[in-house]
């Protein structure tokens, strides 16, 4: 049988990958180069703003540690861009920003309801918040947080990277601009293909599978 196009994309999304780090999501380098520092912040995370951390900080009223908490975690990788981050220590900074921050985050991680109803609201949360002179309402900054606390559920998109990578790989992504549920829900549907595409190498949470695209449509990484 003739393999379909997007099987054959596939494939060779999966070959590059594996030219870089001949031993997949085990491969010391691939380790040293992308795994290590992002699996890092969630450790950090854990240990200062897990479930329990979280809610009684939050039960004290101690926004302001919470947001610095999560941007000093943050800072140490290079997940967002200088001008995200900076827009983002702006956005905190006051009182009320912290406030609203600290609460929606923890009502995205931990609440109830839907994951499309929580998406939305932590989506506005993020547009709410104090600026100064970059916007904040961006797909890095929306999905970061998801993706340092919770890796097994969340993903972190990277726009342009993304939509390179899901192209080469032969995926219909669904695309706007501006964060919206039906976009995150597409991404998550296109991590779930790679993780059955790739089963046999034992990715472990999404911060292989987002590895895994950036890979695939980074310039760091040419074919």
């Amino acid at each position: 049988m003739k393999p379909t196009a997007s099987t054959s994309a596939a494939t060779h999304s999966r070959k590059k990958f594996l030219r870089y780090f001949p031993k997949g999501f085990r491969d010391q380098t691939y380790i040293d180069w992308e795994r290590g520092y992002k699996a890092k912040a969630h450790e950090q995370w854990n240990a200062m703003l897990d479930r329990g951390g979280f809610k009684r900080l939050l039960q004290t009223r101690k926004f302001t540690e919470i947001a610095a908490h999560a941007v000093r975690i943050e800072s140490r990788t290079n997940l967002l861009f200088s001008f995200e981050k900076m827009a983002l220590r702006d956005a905190v900074r006051p009182a009320a920003g912290a406030r609203r921050f600290a609460t929606g985050l923890y009502e995205f991680l931990h609440g109830s309801g839907s994951d499309e109803r929580k998406f939305a609201a932590w989506s506005e949360t993020i547009a709410s918040l104090p600026r100064r002179q970059t916007r904040v309402l961006t797909w890095p900054l929306v999905t970061v947080w998801g993706f340092i606390a919770q890796p097994e559920r969340h993903i972190f998109l990277k726009p342009n990277v993304t939509r390179v990578a899901v192209r080469a790989y032969g995926f219909d992504f669904q695309y706007q601009s501006k964060p919206a549920w039906e976009v995150y829900a597409s991404l998550l549907q296109f991590a779930e293909k790679v993780r059955r595409d790739l089963r046999d190498l034992r990715p472990r949470d999404m911060i292989d599978i987002q590895s895994f695209i950036w890979v695939q449509g980074s310039d760091e990484y040419p074919n």
